[in-house]
């Protein structure tokens, strides 16, 4: 195994009851790096995180930790930190004796001990709270625990369960960000698993998206997030317009769309593989639509009736209904959207079929 990877897992194959929950996965986690495994419920994320603890053992495949072979070693000599979804505190020690159990457990002297626990309460801004007990914390305190526990018996990498899924919405960006400035600072491998795609984007460098036990699409949020390349990960990352349409002709570097009662240009890269006739899916993200007066010619993908108004502080979601049926959801940022594009009004529909990704019906 090359020396860049901290985790590398071959071949990966586990089903329970006939049925594959990761299926035939390999996967290189690199030194330092934050990889989040993304993917919504039974997809094998949770699964493919407890075969490389070592919680499970694989039907198929190897796993390497820093080079060395772990497929059938314990959990406990793997050299690993895990931060589980329900923290998984001891109720009855304190928490200092909670950071320090993983050190008691591998015999570590006493001083050292005091010595790596203090340390790691103060990275996680807890320090002068090691004497008190988990019902004694809020959550996301209890949460700050777990991880000073997974990382003070210094691992080879961290494995993170969904660990903010219990924590409210303002409290979890935070530990998001805290999360994050550790993981830097400590320069840990840290492999993390949610369902949350907003968390999955803010917190990752590579992310893997997964569906059905396999892995779809491994890439750096941004590339995920600009150029999927199966339409799950476009549905999936992000909100998203699904418009069915059929190929026509190609003219020039353009191929015509027909989506409903509107032709539209794509650039022909775009329908790579796909030849008149086929049934294809245009994806838009709500961004790169733009309302417009009914009349005006930029109205690309015609005109519609604005049915409702989602207001999100920051930007408003708008729902048009287009004339052929399609609803589709507009982004704008601002306060005079919901005044500008008034419900029951009409409109023109503008798509900046640059950003748009088409892929076969299916």
């Amino acid at each position: 195994m090359s020396e860049t990877f901290s985790v590398s897992v071959e071949g990966l194959s586990k089903s329970f009851d006939g049925t594959p929950a990761v299926n035939d996965v390999s996967l290189e986690v690199r030194k330092g790096e934050f990889l989040t495994l993304l993917g919504p419920s039974g997809c094998g994320k949770t699964t493919l995180l407890n075969l490389i603890a070592g919680f499970l053992e694989p039907d198929r495949g190897e796993i390497f930790i820093d080079g060395d072979l772990v497929t059938r070693v314990p959990p406990y000599l793997r050299s690993i930190g895990m931060v589980f979804q329900s923290y998984a505190l001891f109720p009855h020690m304190t928490v200092a004796q909670n950071v320090a159990f993983g050190l008691k457990m591998r015999k570590v002297p006493a001083a050292e001990i005091a010595k790596r626990v203090a340390e790691a309460l103060d990275m996680v801004r807890m320090p002068q709270m090691g004497g008190r007990t988990p019902r004694q914390l809020s959550g996301g305190q209890q949460q700050r625990v777990a991880l000073a526990r997974a990382l003070v018996i210094n691992p080879k990498v961290v494995l993170l369960d969904e660990p903010f899924s219990a924590i409210d919405k303002n409290l979890r960006a935070e530990m998001q960000v805290e999360l994050k400035q550790i993981q830097k600072r400590v320069g840990i491998t840290t492999l993390f698993v949610t369902h949350d795609q907003s968390e999955a984007l803010s917190l990752s460098d590579r992310i893997a998206v997964m569906s059905q036990g396999r892995i779809e699409q491994l890439s750096e949020p941004a590339h995920l997030y600009r150029s999927p390349a199966t339409s799950f990960v476009a549905s999936f990352i992000g909100d998203i317009n699904r418009l069915t349409c059929r190929i026509g002709p190609a003219s020039g570097a353009d191929t015509l769309l027909e989506i409903g009662t509107v032709r539209v240009r794509l650039p022909s890269s775009r329908a790579d593989g796909l030849g008149p006739g086929s049934a294809a899916v245009l994806f838009l993200r709500p961004e790169e639509l733009a309302l417009v007066p009914e009349a005006d010619p930029a109205a690309n993908l015609g005109t519609a009736v604005v049915e409702t108004h989602v207001y999100q502080g920051t930007h408003v979601d708008i729902y048009v209904r287009c004339d052929d049926g399609r609803l589709m959801r507009a982004r704008h940022a601002g306060f005079g959207a919901i005044e500008q594009f008034p419900a029951g009004g009409r409109t023109g529909v503008r798509a900046n079929l640059e950003q748009a990704f088409l892929f076969p019906a299916t």
